[in-house]
């Protein structure tokens, strides 16, 4: 992910404010980890989560969980409870980047790094851990430019979630690939039955179209809804996230392509560097982890 670098913490500043924690480096003590989650109602996150926690059961770690359902107000106030709790580092996974600076303060003011996954955060950060969206956006439009040409439409995510705008930058910048061009775009906050209306409501007012890019595989799921038969014939669809249900539309020949990310290796290597700053560790201030893209051709080697 191509992000705002707000990382105000140096290596030695991150290590200096983990040790001042109580507790952190003591031999027997386990490290509490909070991970702030924007929503579990979404595979992706889900699979985030599952590698956190392998990485936290590996490091001897405990992993403490909390689901904003994507609620930006609710997740400042998680936060202030993981804060209260004395976690000796906090993850966090902003519902919208630019609500997330109260959060982050929170942490920052209780001295108890704070390492962003998948979306930047407003604030001070130990780390980052997240994907190159502005890449991984512009190779979607290359796709779905490979797949089919004229008029296309474009599915956003969360407005204010440096993701959706990430990825939205990068499709932009990738539409000179192919003979495809944008005549509409709907924002459906990465949610399946937001991306089946907004759609239908798209069609309505855009019949011929021929191409659809979603910023994540839920919204593109529920196009392919939309477009019933169409999807995969004449109306080319493309996602992002490369979900087990994203896997199985391309298998299915109903999605032509998805940009995958790695949630789980997002989420272990998330806990890897919190644990590093939680003990007064050198953390690595910014981890890309691979997007790939996912067609037809090589969606075996991705299905579980």
């Amino acid at each position: 992910m191509k992000v705002t670098r707000r990382i105000a913490l140096t290596l030695g500043a991150a290590a200096l404010l983990a040790t001042g924690c109580s507790g952190t480096g003591a031999s027997g003590d386990q490290l509490t980890i909070g991970l702030a989650v924007s929503t579990l109602n979404n595979p992706f996150f889900v699979e985030l989560q599952q590698g956190a926690q392998e990485m936290a059961d590996r490091l001897g770690a405990k992993l403490t969980v909390v689901d904003a359902q994507n609620d930006a107000t609710n997740q400042v106030n998680q936060v202030q409870t993981l804060v209260t709790q004395g976690v000796k580092a906090i993850i966090l996974n902003p519902v919208d980047s630019k609500q997330s600076g109260p959060a982050a303060k929170a942490a920052e003011t209780a001295n108890i790094p704070l390492i962003s996954v998948d979306r930047a955060v407003e604030g001070k950060v130990a780390a980052e851990v997240a994907s190159n969206n502005v890449s991984g956006g512009s190779l979607a439009a290359i796709e779905l430019g490979r797949a089919t040409s004229g008029e296309v439409a474009h599915l956003k995510g969360i407005p204010g979630a440096s993701a959706s705008r990430d990825r939205g930058q990068g499709f932009e910048q990738g539409l000179n690939s192919g003979n495809i061009k944008v005549v509409a775009s709907a924002v459906a906050d990465f949610d399946r039955a937001k991306g089946l209306n907004e759609t239908t409501n798209l069609l309505q007012g855009h019949p011929g179209l021929k191409g659809l890019f979603a910023e994540n595989d839920e919204m593109a799921l529920g196009a392919i809804k939309a477009l019933g038969a169409r999807a995969g014939k004449d109306v080319q669809v493309v996602g992002f996230d490369g979900t087990p249900d994203g896997l199985k539309a391309i298998q299915d020949g109903t999605l032509a392509a998805t940009i995958a990310q790695q949630p789980k290796l997002l989420g272990s290597k998330a806990v890897e560097q919190a644990v590093h700053a939680a003990k007064g560790e050198p953390v690595q201030q910014v981890v890309d982890v691979e997007v790939k893209v996912i067609t037809a051709k090589n969606v075996a080697e991705f299905v579980k």
